[in-house]
């Protein structure tokens, strides 16, 4: 297996949606197996970043179900991600210092505009796969409607935009960050973050992305060895502070608020008619215990979907379970591409 390790592109002048133009545009990647003209583009949700065999363990990696063996992989990161992108992390060529604040909420769309600088400089020719769950699973219906190159898709655990439910969510995790005394309208000191915001942040994203019957079997009314204080809230407290010492609060807020711009059929007319235009053959994955994008939302996106097929993650992890359930994930993708000469 070959592997890249991080690398960098940057692109020298790159317009976002809303206009904004940004010179010297970085976008972070790395890439798996033999380079090729070919790939298979592996996209990352909201807190992952370009290392997706760190993150994906059981589905990337030789003799699993994304070979880099048999095929080249390529995952960039997302736009406003704090782990190298273009990002309010990153420096102004005029200011010389960090967009901050100024930086723009960009969209799905523009994520995925500066990735294909990325795959043009890799020199690919055909993708015979772009597979991501939650916001992957957004970015992977973005490459099947922006890139002409791209000739199957995997959606998971998403829907055809961002629904009021997990647009809610989004908002208060964004007001935990905003009700932090360090906030300061997102221009705060590097030494001064508002950690405890974006702790709480965290800890009531993972309620989301969890399901009752899980936390239920993990941690009942169990109290901690030698404490007063129940198992459930020690887990989301080390969750919250671990969070911290790995993600930047402005960004998780711009990241949040791109995804909830998330709408496959803005501005292009009908939503069924735009999803009857994806004629690629589409592996919608959903999870019966998904609270966040609940499953009638991948139904409804499988039977827009000319050539789709509908899988089923049973779990009690919830939203997760793409993360989690890698025996069950890897039967239905390997089955679908055998099946769909992948």
């Amino acid at each position: 297996m070959i592997a890249s390790g991080p690398q960098t592109l940057v692109v020298d002048s790159f317009a976002l949606e809303d206009g904004t133009v940004f010179q010297n545009a970085p976008v972070a990647y790395q890439t798996w197996g033999e380079p090729s003209a070919t790939c298979t583009v592996v996209c990352h949700a909201l807190t992952g970043d370009a290392d997706a065999m760190d993150w994906w363990p059981g589905l990337i990696g030789p003799g699993k179900a994304l070979d880099p063996d048999h095929r080249f992989i390529v995952c960039c990161n997302v736009i406003s991600s704090p782990y190298g992108t273009l990002s309010p992390l990153t420096l102004s060529p005029e200011a010389r210092r960090p967009y901050g604040s100024e930086f723009p909420v960009s969209t799905i769309r523009d994520t995925v505009s500066l990735h294909r600088h990325v795959l043009d400089k890799l020199g690919i020719e055909r993708v015979d796969l772009a597979i991501g769950g939650s916001m992957g699973g957004m970015q992977a219906l973005e490459w099947a409607l922006m890139d002409e190159r791209v000739e199957a898709i995997a959606p998971i655990a998403v829907s055809a935009s961002q629904r009021a439910w997990a647009i809610g969510w989004g908002e208060v995790e964004r007001q935990a960050i905003y009700a932090d005394a360090h906030w300061n309208g997102g221009d705060y000191e590097p030494d001064a973050r508002p950690t405890r915001g974006l702790a709480a942040a965290r800890m009531a994203a993972m309620l989301s992305y969890r399901a009752p019957a899980g936390f239920e079997q993990r941690h009942r009314r169990d109290l901690m060895p030698d404490s007063d204080q129940f198992s459930v809230v020690s887990y989301l407290r080390y969750q919250g502070s671990k969070f911290v010492d790995r993600y930047d609060p402005l960004c998780y807020v711009r990241m949040t608020q791109q995804m909830d711009r998330y709408d496959l059929g803005r501005g292009r007319g009908d939503l069924g008619d735009v999803l009857a235009s994806i004629t690629q053959p589409a592996l919608v994955v959903t999870i019966d215990t998904d609270g966040l994008y609940p499953p009638a939302e991948q139904r409804e996106l499988a039977d827009g979907l000319p050539n789709a097929t509908l899988a089923t993650l049973e779990s009690l992890h919830g939203h997760d379970a793409f993360l989690i359930e890698y025996d069950q994930l890897t039967d239905h993708l390997t089955r679908w591409m055998a099946e769909s000469g992948i």
